[in-house]
């Protein structure tokens, strides 16, 4: 585990950098993920792929693939990666603070 530290924030990271405790999660920490992910600022678009993927996940336990973030939030694949040039899992899932995807999202 990594201790990753901001400010105030104190958050604990596993061994791939996504959060060691999913459950604590706040927007405030999605800010400070996205800063770390070198990401400045989050603009509507990145809260609306964040907020759908955890959506997501809490209905159906999985992030979802790629093609369905894709499809329910009306951006393509390219727009993804311009919001998140880690791409969805390495960017997106890690900042919205969902447990590592086992396949592709």
């Amino acid at each position: 585990m990594t201790v990753y530290e901001h400010g105030e924030i104190r958050i604990e990271l596993d061994d791939k950098g996504y959060l060691a405790h999913p459950a604590e999660w706040t927007r405030e920490i999605a800010t400070v993920l996205a800063r770390a992910e070198k990401i400045p600022e989050l603009t509507a678009d990145h809260w609306t792929a964040i907020d759908f993927l955890r959506a997501y996940q809490a209905q159906h336990g999985v992030a979802p693939m790629i093609r369905v973030l894709c499809k329910e939030t009306g951006f393509s694949l390219k727009r993804i990666y311009e919001l998140f040039p880690q791409g969805p899992t390495k960017g997106a899932c890690k900042i919205a603070g969902l447990p590592r995807p086992d396949s592709c999202v």
